[in-house]
C-alpha cells in the first residue's frame, strides 16, 4: 500500500466540485461527489436518537445497496426543522438527480453545521448546476472544503493496494472538529474506492474500519445528530470481484481501515480550541472491549485533557479515569507511561520522573500508554486537550 497524490477522485471514474451556495458569506458550502457509473454503496450514521432529516433520508437510500452521488452542505445541520427537514432533504436529491441524469434514491444527503435553523434549501438548489459544471478530478479540494464547519483545515487522504494483480485505489474526505464523542461525531465522511468488491463485503468492512478509527475518537464528549460516514465502490478497477474473507477481503480491509484511522487521528488534531494531540493505548486486559472502554473513559476525562493543556504530567487522573471506566483488573500490575517515560510502574508513582514527564508535554503530540499486564486486549483512542479556545468556540457558535 502507498499513499498517492489526492483523495475522492483518486480512484477510477469519480469526480467533485466544491461551491459557495450563500449558506455561508463566503466560504465553500456545498460539495458533490459522483461516480460516472453506479456504485455499491454503505453507510454508518449517527446512533443519536435525534437524527438529522439527512441521515434519515440517505439510510433509506442506502437499502438497496446502490448510490451513484453524496452531496452535503455544511454551516446548516437541517436537523430539528419537523417535516419540512425532510422535504428540503429531498429537494437536494432531486435537484441533484435534475442536474446529473442519477436515479434520485442514488443520491445520498449529508449537513452539517447548526442544528435548529430552517434550512435555506432553494440557495442549495439554486447552486446545483454549477457544482455539477465543476465536476473534476481537481475538484476534490473543494469538496473537502466546503464540508468543513469549525475545522482549521481540510482531511483528505488517498492509497493504493495491489489487489490479485490490479491496483485499486481508496480516496476519502473528512471533517469535524466539535461535539466528537464515540460512536462517531458531528463529523462527515466520505469514502470512494474503485474496487470490485461485493456490497456485503463493503459494508462490514465499513462497519468494522468505523469501530476502529471514528469511534475511537473524542473531542468533547458530545454526540452529534449528523454523524455520517459513507462509502462508494463502483468496480472500475477491474480486479477479480472481493468476496467476504478472502484474502483479498484482507487486503481491501487494511487499506480502508488505514484511510479511515488517518482521517480519524486528524479530527482528533484538529479539535476545536485543540494545542495537543492525544494518542491513549490500553494494552493487558482481557478483552479487546475492555481495552476500548478504558481508552475512551481516559480520553474522554475533562481532568485528563484539562491537565494535558496545562502540560502537567497528572497521573493520577489517568489512573483514576482508567478505574471509573469499570474495567476489572489489578493495580499492583499497573503501568503508565507518558510519552515513553514509565511514570507508574507495578501500580507506584515514580514522583522523581515528574520533571522529566513535564518537559516531554511542550511538543504537540502526546502518548499516554496503560499497560495492565492481564491479558492480550489492546486499543488505541485518539482525542485532543481542552481548553480555554473550546470555550470561546463554542460559546459564540451560532
Amino acid at each position: 500500500m502507498k499513499t498517492i497524490k489526492g483523495s475522492v477522485t483518486a480512484p477510477k471514474g469519480f469526480m467533485a466540485s466544491g461551491v459557495n451556495c450563500g449558506i455561508k458569506k463566503r466560504k465553500l458550502d456545498l460539495a458533490l461527489i459522483l461516480s460516472g457509473v453506479p456504485a455499491h454503496a454503505a453507510g454508518v450514521c449517527t446512533k443519536n436518537t435525534v437524527k438529522a432529516a439527512p441521515v434519515l433520508l440517505t439510510g433509506n437510500n442506502l437499502k438497496d445497496g446502490w448510490a451513484q452521488a453524496i452531496i452535503a452542505n455544511s454551516g446548516n445541520a437541517n436537523c430539528l426543522n419537523g417535516r419540512d427537514g425532510m422535504k428540503w432533504a429531498k429537494d437536494t436529491a432531486k435537484a441533484v438527480s435534475s442536474g446529473t441524469g442519477i436515479a434520485i434514491d442514488d443520491v445520498l444527503v449529508a449537513s452539517t453545521g447548526i442544528i435548529g435553523k430552517p434550512l435555506p434549501v432553494e440557495r442549495i438548489t439554486s447552486a446545483v448546476p454549477s457544482l455539477v459544471k465543476g465536476l473534476g478530478k481537481k475538484g476534490e479540494l473543494n469538496a473537502a472544503k466546503a464540508i468543513m464547519t469549525t475545522d482549521l483545515y481540510d482531511k483528505r487522504i488517498a492509497v493504493a493496494v495491489n489487489i490479485g494483480g490490479k491496483t485499486v485505489k481508496i480516496g476519502g474526505i473528512a471533517k469535524g472538529s466539535g461535539m466528537i464523542c464515540p460512536n462517531m461525531a458531528t463529523m462527515l465522511c466520505f469514502i470512494t474506492t474503485d474496487a470490485d468488491i461485493e456490497q456485503g463485503a463493503l459494508k462490514a468492512s465499513l462497519k468494522d474500519a468505523v469501530e476502529d478509527s471514528f469511534n475511537m475518537v473524542t473531542v468533547d464528549g458530545d454526540m452529534s445528530t449528523n454523524d455520517t460516514v459513507l462509502v462508494l465502490a463502483n468496480g472500475l478497477a477491474k480486479n477479480r470481484r472481493i468476496k467476504y474473507g478472502s484474502g483479498h477481503y484482507e487486503v481491501f480491509y487494511g487499506a480502508l481501515s488505514h484511510v479511515m484511522a488517518c482521517l480519524a487521528k486528524e479530527v482528533a488534531r484538529d479539535g476545536e480550541g485543540a494545542t495537543k494531540f492525544v494518542e491513549i493505548n490500553v494494552s493487558g486486559l482481557k478483552s479487546r472491549q475492555d481495552a476500548r472502554k478504558m481508552a475512551m473513559e481516559i480520553a474522554n476525562s475533562s481532568l485528563v485533557k484539562t491537565a494535558i493543556a496545562g502540560e502537567d504530567p497528572n497521573i493520577g487522573r489517568i489512573a483514576s479515569s482508567a478505574g471509573a471506566s469499570g474495567v476489572k483488573f489489578d493495580e499492583s500490575k499497573m503501568e503508565i507511561s507518558l510519552n515513553g517515560i514509565k511514570i507508574v510502574s507495578c501500580g507506584k508513582a515514580r514522583f522523581d520522573l515528574r520533571p522529566k514527564a513535564k518537559k516531554s508535554m511542550k511538543g504537540r503530540d502526546i502518548k499516554i500508554k496503560v499497560d495492565l499486564k492481564s491479558g492480550k486486549g489492546s486499543a488505541t483512542a485518539w482525542t485532543c486537550d481542552l481548553t480555554e479556545g473550546y470555550i470561546r468556540i463554542n460559546a459564540r457558535y451560532n
